[in-house]
């Protein structure tokens, strides 16, 4: 089976190796020079339920190897009032955690895993159309001119994925989230916080939160709301320095070390918009289909982003590898992923409302969360989230037929 994977992020890398192991041939296709992500994104956490589906490809010790534990996050008010703490999730059985690690060092780990399997990737293949090929199969075409002929189309294509548009021009595009994101390193910093750790304070106009690397470096980010989207040209003319001054106002009422980390980060700064999708009303037509952000982006706030794209792919290789035909394959992969994918969707967005609440809302928020954090510890609330970290894809177990399950 010929698959054609549109994307190297981390769904597209991870469904290259999945469909390899499988048996297929595949071929990756990147519309950038280099993997995607290299060059912007600071960092994100990979969850338990993330490196389970990463060791199912032997990548898992790309985020082992590449980041670093984390175990909690404390939450503050932008008044320094200390509300509590919660668990970055249970460990799995051999110890493993929840990992933080550079965006570009795990994009890097999976590109490098890719081509040492062998697996061609062609640069500067931005997909422009897709389309199935009468009597089976699929047609990629591209801005430069050329097209791919394959069995399967894989779009890992992103949030912006020109693969979901192609499946079904009538699906939607993504959500504006009301925020943006950017982030930073600085070494300068004097903090009294535990390495591995998140603080996490709901600032009076910006929301901010940073961690400590074992080296001692602090990796932070933070979310700036803006009520109308910025357009990709005003977000490409904003110069570091004037992010940096705007965050810098922004952090400056709270009375948290914040405003002083990003006076101390070099001035490198980008920023981006935050979306999510909600529902994707069609996944799959003929052999084409999307996986990762491309079929339901995650808001940043649920950590779980790159966790369930790597779950997308190694489900839907098990699915083409075990099921007789590629429809079959398809649809099935979608009934094991939509129910469980978009219950997140729905639970980081929620998280993410709390970003952007006005007056009576922070004031209620700091009364209600030091309760609820209270009990975060305990295992009985530690199990209302197992649906989201406890879950293992065994690649030896075959898949069956929505209808034998």
């Amino acid at each position: 089976m010929r698959v054609l994977i549109i994307g190297g992020g981390v769904a597209g890398t991870v469904a290259a190796l999945a469909a390899q192991q499988a048996g297929f041939e595949a071929r990756l296709f990147e519309a950038y020079d280099e993997s995607a992500g290299l060059n912007h994104g600071v960092f994100l956490t990979v969850a338990v339920n993330g490196i389970d589906a990463l060791r199912a490809v032997d990548a898992h010790h790309v985020v082992l190897d590449a980041g670093f534990p984390s175990g909690h996050i404390q939450f503050h008010s932008g008044s320094g009032k200390h509300l509590g703490a919660i668990p970055l999730g249970p460990a799995l059985d051999d110890g493993s955690a929840t990992h933080t690690i550079r965006r570009a060092d795990l994009y890097r780990g999976l590109y490098e895993l890719v081509t040492a399997r062998g697996i061609p990737i062609e640069h500067g293949r931005r997909l422009v159309r897709a389309e199935s090929v009468p009597g089976g199969g699929v047609r990629a075409h591209f801005a430069d001119g050329t097209s791919a002929e394959g069995d399967v189309l894989i779009g890992a294509d992103g949030v912006h994925s020109a693969t979901r548009a192609a499946i079904d021009p009538a699906n939607p595009g993504p959500r504006y989230a009301g925020l943006g994101n950017t982030g930073g390193f600085t070494r300068k910093a004097n903090l009294d916080a535990k390495p591995g750790d998140y603080v996490m304070v709901w600032g009076r106009d910006c929301f901010f939160g940073y961690t400590i690397a074992p080296d001692g470096e602090v990796w932070w980010f933070a979310n700036p709301p803006a009520h109308r989207e910025p357009s990709r040209a005003e977000l490409r003319d904003l110069t570091p320095a004037a992010l940096q001054e705007r965050l810098v106002e922004l952090l400056a009422v709270d009375r948290s070390p914040a405003a002083q980390i990003v006076r101390d980060s070099a001035a490198d700064l980008g920023l981006t918009n935050q979306y999510d999708l909600p529902n994707v009303p069609t996944w799959h037509a003929g052999g084409m289909v999307v996986i990762g952000d491309a079929a339901h982006a995650v808001s940043p706030s649920s950590g779980q982003g790159a966790s369930l794209a790597a779950e997308d792919a190694v489900v839907l290789a098990q699915c083409l590898r075990d099921l007789p035909t590629v429809p079959a394959a398809l649809a099935r992969y979608e009934s094991l992923r939509r129910e469980r994918v978009e219950r997140v969707v729905k639970w980081g967005a929620g998280m993410n409302n709390t970003k952007k609440q006005g007056l009576v809302g922070r004031v209620l928020r700091d009364l209600a969360l030091p309760l609820i954090l209270s009990r975060a510890d305990d295992a009985r609330e530690m199990a209302k989230m197992s649906w989201m970290f406890n879950h293992h894809i065994d690649w030896n177990r075959t898949v069956e037929p929505a209808d034998a399950a």
